[in-house]
């Protein structure tokens, strides 16, 4: 009986919602987590999509989240659940995943990894690329039954920051919806201080 690994880049970091049996700390190359994905039943609705991450392939980059083993036994209920959580989600690639103390050679090979493609005619709610200031006043307005769009951003933010892997285009991105979230409310202080990013 072999068991899977899946790989989290976005809310699976902090919430993966399913039984594991391991957790592994890795990147995986050539691919860059980008804000391009809407979402119309997490972190949105139709008429008002939020932003959550997906892949977006770019030689040479890498990518930083968690990956989880999960046993044989319990295969089925796992992938039935992330079928249902990420089906706005539209391909699945199997990549290697490496680690900081195995960055040459994969630490777990094949590793399972949901992401949403740019093509629209299998994913309606891909958004792409905008400008920044239209990101994250999108993100800041965004909210769905799975909570604020903002929130998704900051607990990522977190959940990066506590694996150590936080990168600066990312702290930039906080800072810049920071800014806006302050603008917008004249906030003079915020648990997500830009000191603490």
């Amino acid at each position: 009986m072999s068991p899977i690994w899946v790989f989290g880049y976005g809310s699976l970091i902090w919430n993966p919602g399913f039984a594991y049996d391991d957790r592994v700390v890795g990147f995986v190359r050539d691919y860059r987590r980008v804000f391009y994905q809407g979402s119309t039943d997490h972190r949105g609705t139709p008429q008002f999509p939020g932003r959550t991450v997906t892949l977006e392939h770019q030689p040479g980059a890498t990518c930083w989240g968690v990956a989880y083993r999960i046993k044989e036994e319990d295969k089925e209920i796992a992938l039935e659940y992330l079928e249902v959580r990420e089906k706005q989600y539209d391909e699945k690639v199997y990549l290697d995943l490496y680690t900081d103390s195995s960055p040459k050679v994969p630490a777990v090979e094949n590793v399972m990894v949901y992401f949403a493609t740019s093509n629209k005619e299998n994913n309606q709610n891909y958004l792409g690329p905008a400008p920044l200031e239209e990101m994250t006043r999108q993100i800041y307005l965004a909210q769905g039954p799975s909570g604020p769009n903002k929130e998704y951003v900051f607990k990522l933010e977190d959940a990066l920051h506590k694996l150590g892997k936080v990168t600066f285009r990312f702290i930039s991105f906080i800072v810049f919806l920071f800014k806006t979230v302050q603008y917008v409310h004249g906030l003079r202080s915020s648990k997500f201080s830009c000191q603490e990013l």
